[in-house]
């Protein structure tokens, strides 16, 4: 498997998966904005739409969307800890936490990115913080379907993780500035940010002993 990246993007979170099932892979760290590889040739010859995640599963098969790649390198791995068997209720559990993360936070931040008025601003990081509230009440556990780091949590952390970035307060959000604590202590989070060299994303504080 070759995996397509962009520092701190999204596709952080399937390269953290990647490394949780510890298959080898090969990682290309691209530059999405530009749509440029490393050695200065065009991402959208390999990329059509030039965007991350992309992955080559072998045979020129390619396979993008977070949600998707996910699921198929975890069932590839048969690592039902991460992705829970088919057909069961926890499965549909941790796909209803990636469908949340996908539509309604990943996508809240878009504007972001733009140059935007200062009541635009507002509004957009208002709307982050009604998504962030949301997930805050509805965390179960230490991760979003309770005591199992799964692909939702590798998700939420790149995504939820962007508030650091656009100066987004996470005090209110206690449990959730719990979870990224606890999933930026997995070594796989951590080789993960290196390789990338971290970009939009960045590791949280240590959760506090007691």
């Amino acid at each position: 498997m070759k995996l397509y990246t962009h520092p701190g993007a999204s596709s952080l979170s399937v390269h953290i998966l990647l490394r949780e099932i510890g298959e080898p892979f090969e990682l290309e760290v691209v530059n999405v904005t530009k749509k440029v590889r490393p050695d200065g040739s065009d991402y959208r010859a390999v990329a059509p739409r030039g965007m991350v995640p992309l992955i080559e599963i072998g045979d020129g098969t390619n396979l993008t969307e977070n949600m998707v790649i996910a699921q198929y390198v975890c069932d590839r791995a048969g690592r039902v800890d991460l992705m829970p068997a088919a057909g069961t209720l926890e499965r549909y559990r941790v796909m209803e936490w990636q469908s949340f993360v996908a539509t309604e936070l990943h996508k809240s931040f878009g504007p972001l990115y733009w140059q935007v008025s200062d009541e635009m601003r507002d509004i957009v990081i208002a709307r982050i913080n009604e998504r962030l509230a949301f997930a805050e009440r509805g965390l179960t556990g230490p991760y979003l379907t309770g005591e199992t780091f799964t692909a939702a949590d590798a998700y939420f952390f790149v995504i939820a993780s962007w508030s650091h970035y656009f100066g987004i307060s996470l005090e209110p959000y206690p449990r959730i500035a719990a979870l990224l604590a606890l999933a930026g202590q997995r070594p796989t989070v951590r080789a993960a940010l290196k390789a990338e060299g971290h970009g939009l994303v960045s590791l949280p504080d240590p959760i506090p002993q007691p």
